[in-house]
């Protein structure tokens, strides 16, 4: 089973999530090269929300969702996730 997620932005092309926020947002980045980011807030009223984000921003968000996953004993997705912030930020 495949955990990749793509969404398609009406500008920038093909996004791929490089990780959950929250309940409703989801960071997002673009496919090739990996140097914009969008906070994607899914609304029922709205559909889908791209809020533009700088990288540090991005990187807090990454960093955050990693501790989360660390103090909830989550190690697969944490190792997963861990990897996926080396590619994207180292």
């Amino acid at each position: 089973m495949s955990t990749e997620n793509y969404l398609n932005h009406p500008t920038f092309g093909l996004l791929f999530r490089v990780c959950l926020v929250d309940g409703s947002k989801e960071l997002f980045a673009t496919l090739y090269a990996q140097r914009l980011f969008f906070l994607v807030t899914t609304s029922s009223s709205n559909g889908l929300i791209f809020e533009p984000i700088g990288r540090g921003d991005a990187r807090m968000l990454l960093e955050n969702r990693l501790r989360i996953l660390r103090r909830a004993g989550q190690y697969s997705e944490y190792d997963q996730l861990q990897k996926t912030y080396q590619q994207t930020f180292k």
